[in-house]
């Protein structure tokens, strides 16, 4: 199935310029600033990846975004209206649509039923149409078409008659890719789409995600992955301690000093006086998990920056993240759990 199932889901772009410009965000927790936010920027029909340590506020931020956490000021433009205090459903109703870092389906629903959910302004949802059925049948059929072509071209064609529950940890992340763009975005906002996938899925959810811009969606995605980030990012943006401390393209990001220091605590100098020894250590050195950032390729990237040659040959250069491509989907047994929040 190709990107034209998605296009009658979306609308193509109206204009030019930023589809998001977020000023002066901030959010704290028991007096721990979480998110400090000066300025941020979605380009509309571009795909900009959000990275950073954990607990860099990643995650909390695009909380804030989408309403489902309470700024404690600041605000947020999207397509010219300004969203700071609006509701999570207000918000997705403009076009703003996000995911969760663990997806979440509902597992008594056939995957068909799962994606049709994502529909917006569903006449047989109305108290009053709902008995009324010659209302809503014409428009229920054709969304059950629609949600059948999602769900092919989100490569689940053959399991739009199964269980949501019986799904694999990846295809849970397709069916809520299908979902979110059965519901017609402008912005797309994915948290973290590749944690938890099995690598045979991989590839399928990142060709999923590069065609979306061409149909009309832009997508801002969080992401520890550096593999990910380099294969379908316009632009990068790094947080750290909540606030963004570089922008630009994954190589330029990857080789920031600043970027370098919030991942590892040390500058590029610092790096070089490791030696050999140390940069081989260094991704089996951090515990890794669901979200765990592998620092071997920050360290690869800030000794090529200085011209120095990386002896690190288990992991290329630019990879924050040491996955295990033999490693079994924690999510396949249905059993995830989602991971501590960035």
């Amino acid at each position: 199935m190709t990107a034209d199932v998605v296009s009658s889901s979306a609308p193509g772009p109206t204009s030019t310029g930023p589809i998001l410009v977020a000023t002066d965000v901030e959010k704290s927790f028991g007096g721990v600033t979480a998110v400090s936010v000066d300025r941020f920027e979605v380009d509309r029909g571009s795909i900009v990846a959000l990275i950073g340590p954990n607990g860099a506020g990643k995650t909390t931020f695009f909380n804030l975004l989408t309403g489902f956490e309470r700024a404690d000021r600041g605000s947020w433009v999207f397509e010219g209206a300004d969203l700071a205090g609006s509701h999570a459903y207000q918000i997705a109703q403009r076009g703003m649509v996000r995911t969760f870092q663990t997806a979440r389906v509902f597992p008594r629903l056939t995957v068909l039923d799962n994606v049709r959910l994502g529909a917006q302004s569903q006449r047989g949802e109305r108290l009053t149409a709902s008995v009324l059925p010659w209302r809503w049948k014409a428009q229920d059929a054709a969304l059950a078409t629609r949600a059948r072509e999602l769900a092919t071209w989100a490569g689940l064609g053959e399991k739009v008659d199964d269980l949501a529950g019986t799904l694999s940890g990846g295809q849970r992340k397709l069916l809520e890719l299908a979902r979110a763009v059965m519901s017609a975005p402008t912005l797309l906002m994915l948290d973290e789409p590749m944690a938890g996938v099995n690598p045979a899925l991989r590839q399928s959810l990142l060709d999923r995600i590069s065609e979306l811009p061409g149909e009309g969606i832009t997508v801002l995605f969080v992401e520890h992955d550096m593999d990910v980030v380099s294969a379908i990012s316009d632009r990068v943006v790094c947080m750290a301690e909540g606030r963004i401390i570089a922008s630009g393209t994954a190589s330029e990001v990857a080789a920031d000093e600043a970027v370098i220091e919030a991942y590892l605590g040390g500058s590029s100098g610092d790096l070089r006086d490791m030696g050999d020894q140390a940069v081989r250590a260094t991704p089996r050195d951090v515990p890794v998990g669901d979200e765990a950032v592998g620092e071997a390729g920050v360290v690869a990237a800030a000794l090529q920056a200085d011209h120095v040659e990386t002896v690190d040959d288990e992991l290329p250069a630019g990879r924050l993240h040491a996955d295990d491509p033999t490693a079994d989907d924690p999510a396949d047994d249905g059993t995830a759990t989602e991971g501590p929040a960035s």
